[in-house]
């Protein structure tokens, strides 16, 4: 008797595949990861993403010398899209993008409305001062600096170990 697994082909009929050949599994899930590659994407925050997850955008955290400096890629927003905030040491980033158009043509009303939204949250290392956070926007790069506080003590030592 074989085992039958049913799943999705790549038209959305379902398809049944062997559980004892899991070769052709794979190789099937790949071919789909490739079907899918070649679709065109607005953007990072593609609207009517088909992935269940709500796009999030990459961020980098550079530690310098006197303080934290946290960059995001935001494509396509403007700073009204985007809100910065923080509660019990986590840096919240979240926005909306919101499009709509409108266009008449031979006596035809074509009416398209988009909407995208994210959420980026960031645990922040323990010496950061909470009143010295900036945030600049500029072609799409959202830039944070967190400034370190100085009265804070070192966040690493070493512990020694005695015998019991």
């Amino acid at each position: 008797m074989t085992n039958q697994v049913p799943i999705s082909g790549s038209k959305g009929t379902p398809v049944s595949q062997p559980r004892d050949r899991p070769m052709d599994w794979l190789r099937g899930e790949i071919d789909r990861l490739f079907e899918d590659f070649g679709r065109p994407a607005s953007s990072i925050f593609s609207f009517g993403n088909r992935s269940p997850a709500a796009p999030v955008p990459a961020v980098e955290l550079v530690d310098d010398d006197k303080a934290y400096r946290l960059t995001a890629e935001l494509p396509g927003l403007s700073e009204q899209d985007i809100a910065v905030s923080i509660a019990d040491g986590v840096l919240d980033i979240s926005g909306e993008k919101k499009e709509e158009s409108e266009r008449k043509d031979k006596g035809y009303l074509y009416s398209e409305r988009r909407y995208g939204s994210f959420h980026r949250q960031v645990s922040l290392p323990s010496d950061v001062d909470q009143n010295g956070i900036t945030a600049q926007f500029k072609d799409g790069i959202l830039t944070v600096t967190l400034a370190k506080d100085e009265n804070v003590p070192a966040r690493s030592r070493k512990i020694e170990i005695g015998k019991a």
